[in-house]
């Protein structure tokens, strides 16, 4: 299908949601527009789900149809036992409204995007669905606001962290892994460069309920065989995959996360104990204590983590590089994350910076990307990295690891990216915001400097200041606090 037929077919599927949308909120109507969506696709490519439970049956039976789906999901589960418990028994509940429930069943069976449609079989069918089921799941995010970022990242960050990392082969995990969207695209990246589906062998966990059954779902409408766990589990609380060490770790934790269970005994906080208001630096110790002898690991985190003076933050911050952990970090644009207001950045570890392989000796370096001016803007409110943006970073990194990924020799460029030594980082208080250490891009003389790449310019440097002027901001007010106390 054509990506103009794509496009209709989900501009069809949408207004189909809305049919429930005035008897439901729309994290509620998520749940029944996804688990429709995979019924039509599974029920159609499971061989083992009996007849009773394909489509036709479900949409053409007598009486409301809410309890037929349910009855159909139960059926799916018992037929392919790596889904049981992943999909929602909600169709038959009191208060769901069966006419605009049929009608919603009524658009989504007209969708030509099972294995049995067309001549490119089932394969082709799958990729569509997948296709639509992400489409389903941005648009969701969107709709939700705030919510929609516990179970969403936007696809042009998880890109690039992928990019970056190049997740070929070995295990790949993510420890608050949403609805599944990281293993999607680095599953597509195997894919990609001429490799196999299993190349990569995927484990997660999710402590939200439904999420962790959309990120089942997601995966098995992939065909991705993962580790999920049994069941959704708090992360800190109970480890699901306690003896994994990954090869590749992906992950975009909640940022700032205020209400989450602390041990200060706890072996993961090997670098320092975490504040028990912000648990920033427990998602990055986890990660670090999950990577294999020669991991990598790409974390999504708040602005604050790069350059926070909170006792504990600060320290643990210190420690990681102390340790040589920290490979690279990369402050984002604004307006990348509809869901939030608050400004993200990228930190990049690897436990293997040495020459290896043709790679360059990056010990006691680390990586300095400033991508804040990047981006294009869809509307007022969102921004996405473009292909050009992801190479550029991505490319910025593999010359300056070297090894066969590098894109030429790696250079400095003024006001994007410069390997910094770790001596000063030292100077200047192990702080890691990008801005202070790749400066502002070299210029023209202002009157042959075209008025687009100045007002870049500007806005760059003017966005640098602000964020020492908010730093220094927040010396001074620990220093006034220590003279009231």
């Amino acid at each position: 299908m054509t990506e103009t037929g794509i496009a209709e077919l989900q501009d069809v599927l949408w207004k189909a949601a809305a049919k429930l949308r005035g008897s439901m909120d729309s994290s509620q109507y998520r749940d029944f527009v996804l688990g429709l969506v995979f019924l039509k696709y599974a029920s159609s490519a499971f061989g083992a789900v009996p007849e009773s439970a394909r489509w036709p049956a479900v949409v053409s039976g007598p009486g409301p149809i809410g309890p037929r789906i349910d009855a159909a999901m139960a059926a799916v589960m018992r037929a392919e036992p790596s889904l049981d418990g992943a999909l929602p028994l909600i169709f038959g509940a009191d208060g769901v409204d069966q006419r605009r429930l049929a009608d919603l069943a009524a658009v989504i069976g007209d969708a030509r995007f099972t294995g049995r449609d067309g001549p490119d079989g089932g394969a082709a069918a799958r990729d569509l669905l997948g296709e639509v089921y992400e489409y389903f799941l941005e648009t969701f995010a969107r709709a939700e606001g705030r919510r929609g970022g516990e179970f969403y990242t936007p696809k042009s960050v998880v890109k690039l962290l992928v990019e970056v990392l190049e997740p070929y082969k070995g295990r790949v995990y993510d420890p608050c892994c949403g609805s599944g969207g990281m293993f999607v695209q680095a599953e597509k990246f195997v894919l990609s460069r001429r490799g196999r589906s299993g190349d990569i062998a995927v484990h997660g966990q999710e402590a939200n309920a439904r999420t962790w059954r959309l990120a089942r779902m997601n995966l098995a409408i992939h065909g991705i065989a993962g580790d999920l766990s049994a069941r959704h589990a708090d992360t800190f609380y109970e480890d699901a995959h306690p003896g994994l060490l990954a090869d590749h770790v992906l992950a975009n934790p909640p940022f700032n996360m205020s209400d989450w269970y602390r041990d200060p005994a706890d072996p993961r906080w090997r670098f320092g104990v975490p504040p028990a208001g912000n648990a920033n630096f427990a998602w990055m110790q986890h990660i670090v204590a999950k990577l294999g002898p020669r991991g990598g690991a790409g974390v999504v985190m708040a602005n604050g983590s790069m350059s926070s003076r909170q006792s504990a933050e600060s320290g643990i911050r210190t420690a990681f590089v102390e340790a040589d952990l920290v490979s690279c970090v990369v402050a984002l644009p604004p307006q990348l994350f509809r869901t939030t207001p608050i400004p993200a950045c990228l930190w990049f570890f690897s436990k293997d910076k040495g020459p290896d392989g043709g790679r360059d000796d990056r010990r006691r370096q680390v990586l300095f990307v400033d991508a804040r001016s990047m981006g294009t803007l869809l509307d007022r409110t969102e921004r996405v990295l473009t292909g050009d943006d992801i190479a550029r970073i991505a490319g910025a990194y593999h010359s300056w690891r070297g090894g066969p990924s590098a894109r030429g020799p790696y250079a400095d460029e003024p006001g994007f990216c410069r390997s910094v030594a770790l001596e000063e980082i030292r100077d200047h208080g192990h702080v890691l915001t990008p801005g202070r250490y790749a400066g502002a891009a070299e210029t023209a003389d202002a009157a042959d400097e075209p008025v687009r790449d100045r007002v870049e310019r500007l806005t760059k440097e003017l966005l640098s200041r602000l964020e020492e002027s908010a730093r220094l901001d927040g010396v001074v007010r620990a220093r006034l606090e220590r003279l009231d106390g």
